[in-house]
């Protein structure tokens, strides 16, 4: 199952909302279905013209790794080789950067992921968790297997 365009609505939505609250430069949402395809996507007014693809890449490592794009930066920091042949391996696709996080359901089965682009990486990852909660899942931005 994967997350339906209603629901990819909310969580952009609620994570804008959360965006705009703790007053983050202007962003970029982007909710990915189980398959790597783009569910619902918003840009702010003033968020740069490559955050669409930046956000997409978050939120597509996330789904390609089962992890999120925090795990995949540490690791790469700790591996760099092993980065550098997932990214060539996914068409240069992924974004091993903070802000692509992974939306479960209530049994912890995959059903998309939440790319963000426009503020820190770390800004963007908290309004991606919030706005995947707020709408009701659960955000896994470390790929956990609990």
């Amino acid at each position: 199952m994967s997350v339906t365009l209603a629901q990819a609505s909310s969580i952009v939505d609620a994570t804008l909302k959360k965006a705009r609250e703790l007053k983050q430069m202007p962003q970029t949402v982007v909710v990915l279905d189980t398959g790597g395809h783009v569910v619902c996507a918003k840009r702010e007014d003033g968020s740069g013209i490559i955050r669409f693809e930046v956000a997409v890449g978050k939120a597509y490592g996330a789904l390609g790794m089962g992890w999120g794009s925090r795990t995949m930066m540490e690791r790469a920091a700790q591996n760099p080789n092993f980065l550098t042949a997932i990214v060539a391996a996914s068409g240069g696709r992924m974004v091993p950067n903070p802000g692509g996080v992974l939306i479960r359901d209530a049994g912890n089965h995959i059903l998309g992921a939440v790319g963000i682009s426009g503020d820190t990486g770390d800004n963007d990852e908290i309004i991606a968790v919030a706005g995947i909660e707020t709408a009701g899942f659960k955000a896994d931005p470390g790929g956990s297997k609990k």
